[in-house]
């Protein structure tokens, strides 16, 4: 479960811990999250449930979510980077515009950030250290994670609502089978990403 072991290794306060969500998915925005926690002010029962966003269930990362946003003892801040910039910059470079935007959003400056994952965005603005599985082992990334989850899943929800058809309620944009057949017969949207290759390849004319 995660804790607060990366926390105390960086020797200065605050940390915030960023995650993304959405780099596979074939359609919607890349979407990231940066938090700081204050862990006396954060209740145990909550840091208890933090987590991997991917291990919780719905129901447990929407209530985790909700608790998150209305602490007092969490900073938190939400950045996205949109289908065109994806397709205009590739999805990893995305990825880092998100979380740079998000660490921009936070109300207080980190003295030391923790990226989920083997690379750390350029151009932080203080010192940065990359964890590999960072969302089960830190608290700040997990609940970084969780805020990111829950909200790219409400963006997928309301374009589902908009562009009905493709899943994106329950796939979030993935390849799914249904999204493909979906995409045969409804065409492609201006939410899909038209950089990724089976988007590209449906826009692509066959030569006979």
């Amino acid at each position: 479960m995660p804790d607060f072991a990366w926390e105390d290794g960086c020797g200065c306060l605050p940390v915030a811990g960023v995650d993304e969500v959405g780099r596979g998915p074939w359609a919607g925005p890349v979407v990231a999250a940066a938090a700081i926690l204050v862990r006396e002010r954060v209740p145990a029962d909550l840091l208890a449930a933090l987590d991997d966003s991917k291990k919780l269930s719905p129901a447990r990362r929407e209530a985790a979510a909700a608790r998150l946003a209305d602490c007092d003892g969490v900073i938190w801040a939400l950045g996205e980077a949109s289908v065109a910039e994806i397709d205009a910059i590739n999805i990893l470079q995305a990825s880092f515009l998100a979380m740079r935007r998000a660490l921009d959003g936070l109300p207080v400056a980190p003295a030391h950030i923790l990226v989920d994952g083997d690379k750390c965005p350029p151009g932080l603005r203080c010192a940065a250290t990359a964890v590999v599985g960072g969302d089960g082992l830190s608290a700040s990334i997990a609940a970084a994670s969780i805020l990111a989850k829950v909200h790219r899943d409400r963006i997928m929800l309301g374009l589902d609502a908009r562009f009905p058809g493709y899943g994106w309620c329950t796939n979030a944009g993935y390849g799914t089978a249904a999204h493909q057949a979906a995409l045969l017969t409804l065409g492609v949207t201006e939410h899909h990403r038209k950089s990724f290759a089976p988007i590209r390849k449906l826009l692509t004319p066959s030569i006979s």
